[in-house]
């Protein structure tokens, strides 16, 4: 029995795969977050917002901030990638993206070890989370 239960507590080679990508996505995600944090904080990139005038936002709301700041919402954040305050979004992509890559590089070995169901969830966890970030769901923001 004991053997049993050793040999149920091995990683699948999906799982090792999900794994070893999670973990690399997440390291690139940290070291982009550090790096473009520097680059903010160390002024190599002109933040859109002067630094000076941040204060001039902490009371307002969301949508009362992005208004008068002029932000875009959505995606427009990418246009604006070329200021210091907003390359930060980079890391962050990375960091809640890479989950959609560990999925999709999981689904050949799934196939291949004949886990169709799994595949198929694999597949479905995919399309979800895309849908989710690509914002053409709205709910209330």
């Amino acid at each position: 029995m004991t053997e049993d239960n050793n040999a149920s507590l091995e990683a699948t080679p999906e799982q090792v795969l999900y794994a070893n990508l999670l973990n690399k996505g997440m390291l690139i995600g940290l070291i982009m977050l550090f790096v473009t944090f520097f680059l903010y904080i160390l002024g190599i990139m002109k933040p859109y917002i002067p630094i000076e005038e941040l204060s001039n936002y902490w009371g307002l709301s969301v949508s009362e901030y992005l208004k008068s700041a002029d932000i875009p919402t959505g995606w427009g954040w990418v246009n604006m990638l070329g200021f210091g305050d907003f390359i930060n979004f980079l890391g962050i992509v990375i960091l809640s993206g890479v989950t959609i890559l560990c999925y999709i590089a999981i689904v050949p070995t799934l196939l291949k070890s004949g886990d169709k169901v799994y595949a198929v969830l694999a597949m479905a966890e995919v399309a979800i989370l895309s849908l989710a970030a690509s914002g053409v769901l709205v709910a209330g923001h």
